[in-house]
């Protein structure tokens, strides 16, 4: 399921080298700790929370309210992780543009170099592929996708952490999703979803897109001219009064047919084989969900599935700017608790873990509102 979403605005400038060497050990640092103290699976649940994430990123001194928070904080933990990964029993792949593309391979070496022969490389990449899929195009809400980290535990449960820009407002959405309690990439994917603003959004993975689906899935079936016909004949009689506005420009006839070309010739069973198919987009899908409303009264929906303080300072200088020898005393805390705890001396940890009992406790204790 897709645990959530936030939307931060687009911050330009890069995370100074002394702050960014500083994330790259705390933050794993207290990733380790929480696998250590409940399980690798913890960390991805963890990840995917977009409340926890936010506030990781803050705790490490990352701008709030920055869209850098996500490619930052994620560059971090990758770059810090990397030869621990035993450590956590977790790996991350994927990055930023570029790098983004790059998880496949990346997700196949590391399941290859850690010798994790229980684990289906294949069926990873796929969930690698259909979460950005239907991110980027099944659900059309004006942020295209540049962001992608894919996490994942040697036993095969993986996370999702992705972020899409739109230009026009000048603000980035970050999705998470998490594989516990997957059963459909392409009906209702969402757990929850935050967001500040909500966006006029071609949703075919609501529940009420379902007749949508089928009816794309049945057209995808079919030999590409006719539907290309039929396309062309709403087109000609002028866009009918759909349930919203179709903001974004229809795909030219010539486009549409290529891509067609390509879903017929594996006769999709399903709506994922159709958004799995390479060179499928939005302005596809966006086609072929018109023609099924028009044509045969398969209406989509167009509901926007939207609905810490810092520890250490911020980046920014907001609430205050980073304090380095606070900083540089937490991880010391911190690689000397685990590097004890390596060696068979537990006590820091278990003072560590008595603490947070202990500030839990007294938080509760406080009166309503402090």
């Amino acid at each position: 399921m897709r645990t959530g979403t936030a939307s931060l605005p687009l911050h330009g400038g890069h995370c100074p080298p002394w702050l960014f060497e500083r994330m790259q050990r705390l933050g794993p640092a207290i990733l380790e700790v929480i696998a250590r103290e409940f399980g690798p699976a913890e960390v991805l649940r963890r990840l995917s929370d977009p409340y926890w994430f936010q506030a990781f990123g803050c705790v490490l001194g990352f701008d709030w309210h920055s869209s850098g928070l996500t490619t930052t904080l994620c560059g971090a933990l990758k770059e810090g992780l990397r030869g621990r990964e035993k450590d956590l029993g977790l790996v991350i792949a994927g990055g930023k543009g570029r790098t983004s593309r790059q998880t496949p391979r990346e997700i196949a070496t590391a399941a290859d170099r850690l010798a994790l022969t229980s684990l289906q490389p294949g069926e990873l990449v796929y969930a690698s592929r259909m979460a950005a899929k239907v991110d980027n195009t099944a659900l059309q809400d004006g942020y295209q996708l540049y962001h992608h980290v894919f996490c994942f535990t040697f036993d095969g449960r993986w996370a999702v952490v992705q972020q899409g820009m739109n230009e026009t407002s000048r603000m980035a959405r970050r999705y998470h999703w998490l594989s516990e309690g997957v059963q459909d990439f392409v009906c209702e994917p969402h757990a929850a979803i935050c967001c500040d603003t909500k966006e006029t959004a071609l949703n075919m993975v609501a529940g009420e897109s379902q007749a949508s689906r089928q009816v794309v899935t049945e057209l995808g079936q079919q030999p590409p001219h006719k539907v290309v016909a039929e396309f062309n004949r709403i087109l000609e009689a002028g866009l009918p009064d759909l349930a919203l506005p179709w903001r974004h420009d229809v795909p030219r006839a010539s486009y549409l047919n290529k891509a067609l070309l390509k879903v017929y010739d594996i006769q999709p069973r399903d709506f994922a084989a159709v958004l799995g198919v390479e060179g499928v987009g939005p302005k596809t899908i966006r086609a072929l969900a018109m023609v099924a409303e028009v044509a045969y009264g398969a209406a989509a929906s167009f509901r926007d599935p939207v609905r810490y303080s810092f520890g250490h300072g911020g980046k920014d200088g907001h609430p205050y700017p980073v304090d380095r020898q606070v900083y540089d005393r937490s991880i010391a805390v911190l690689e000397q608790a685990l590097a004890a705890a390596k060696i068979g001396h537990s006590d820091r940890m278990q003072a560590l873990r008595r603490l947070g009992n202990f500030v839990s406790n007294e938080t509760d204790l406080l009166p309503a509102g402090q």
